[in-house]
């Protein structure tokens, strides 16, 4: 099945993978296979359908679009678990499968096949990993997946900071990190970015002057003078100080942006960070209390008021949440002109943290909760980031799976090899 998959996925477009899925997963006993991909607010499970599929393969008379709040599809989405589904007739039963590129949710996987065994859940899980994979290396190419995961049009800016953002979620055995950002179809100045390095991970948010195309265009300008810097080893005060003569280069004094610049070693949990106007961090300790960072802010970038720039420095302990966020977040205002606030921020992510939920999930309902709270039209954009730290041990991968909502080994039934404990 995986091979003859992986054969034909090189030189296949997305619109082929249904019926290329069906047919190498009966040579597993799988009758049926359907793809649902989440939509860019995680809010509904769409139908992947496509060139090449008969009655008896595809998907017709299946609903075409599921909801995450209150559904089997959902629960799976939400906490990366497999779930059984409704019964299927004489070809068994409906099993629902996490769709999950390394710990980011893609969508999740119906699968109807007469078998409940070690070895099926086994082909489940391999089918599952090897179609994120090849979902992953064709949407960047793909206008039928960009608008199968859209429920309204995108902005232009939008349009761009979605292209340039990396995935909203990453975890590696170090660190889990996860991202959201709002309104996700007319996001403008708002913009952030992790990557690796060795044993340090580099993480910044940025927030640029403005609710228009141009804001997205200074975040664009500010995110690739930071990438540049970086990649040529700089550090985190020259890159602000390069992002910023960047943006006076391209628009003199009339554009700038505010963030903040961190790296994070995963040895020792120290983490180096600069501030440029923007709020300050906020660390989650324990899942039971919260705490600001202090460091003395420089001016915006692109203002060039010639304010020192400090370098600070603050021990993580291993567990802790590293939050950066926008202000259209905590400023975001409810019916009755009060602000979403700072306390109820941090008091919904201590909650829950309290409740078990995996980070990306937390993410998704917080962003959801402002939302609500401001009655779904947000009036600036409302971008978070986090960062946890594991802890300096080497081997953390299945806490990492936990965190992230991905099923560790144990849950799935196999070895750290991938083989199945029944064989």
């Amino acid at each position: 099945m995986l091979a003859g998959l992986l054969t034909a996925s090189h030189l296949m477009p997305l619109e082929l993978l249904p019926s290329k899925t069906a047919e190498h997963a009966a040579a597993v006993g799988f009758s049926q296979v359907l793809i649902y991909l989440g939509d860019l607010q995680r809010d509904v499970l769409r139908l992947l359908t496509g060139e090449g599929l008969d009655a008896g393969q595809g998907a017709v008379g299946e609903e075409s679009e599921l909801k995450i709040e209150g559904t089997v599809p959902g629960r799976v989405f939400q906490q990366g678990q497999i779930l059984p589904g409704a019964a299927a007739g004489p070809e068994g039963s409906h099993w629902w499968v996490p769709l999950l590129d390394g710990t980011e949710r893609l969508g999740v996987l119906r699968i109807t096949t007469a078998d409940d065994d070690a070895r099926t859940r086994e082909d489940m899980i391999l089918l599952a990993a090897l179609l994120a994979l090849i979902i992953d290396s064709k949407r960047r190419s793909s206008d039928s997946h960009a608008r199968l995961t859209r429920t309204q049009p995108l902005n232009i800016a939008a349009e761009m900071q979605w292209h340039l953002m990396p995935p909203p979620t990453y975890a590696d055995g170090r660190v889990v990190i996860s991202a959201a950002m709002e309104p996700a179809y007319g996001i403008s100045g708002d913009a952030y970015d992790y990557a690796t390095a060795g044993h340090v991970v580099h993480l910044s948010l940025f927030d640029a002057m403005g609710h228009d195309t141009a804001a997205g265009l200074a975040a664009h300008l500010a995110m690739g003078a930071c990438r540049n810097s970086r990649r040529q080893g700089s550090g985190l005060v020259e890159i602000t100080e390069r992002i910023e003569a960047a943006l006076m280069e391209q628009y003199g004094l009339k554009r700038y942006a505010t963030g903040i610049l961190a790296d994070l070693d995963t040895r020792t949990g120290v983490l180096t960070w600069v501030n440029r106007g923007h709020h300050p961090p906020v660390i989650i300790r324990g899942g039971r209390w919260s705490t600001h960072l202090s460091c003395r802010p420089a001016h915006p970038m692109g203002t060039g008021l010639g304010l020192p720039i400090t370098l600070c420095r603050d021990q993580l302990e291993p567990g802790d949440r590293l939050v950066l966020y926008t202000d259209g977040i905590t400023e975001a205002r409810g019916a009755g002109d009060e602000e979403f606030g700072l306390d109820r921020f941090t008091d919904f992510l201590i909650r829950h943290h309290a409740d078990g939920m995996p980070v990306p999930e937390t993410l998704r309902r917080l962003i959801h909760a402002v939302l609500d709270y401001h009655d779904g039209h947000l009036q600036d954009d409302a971008t978070v980031l986090f960062c946890e730290w594991l802890g300096p041990a080497a081997n953390l991968t299945d806490q990492a799976a936990a965190l992230a909502g991905l099923p560790s080994h144990a849950a799935t039934g196999l070895d750290r090899e991938g083989r199945s404990g029944s064989q």
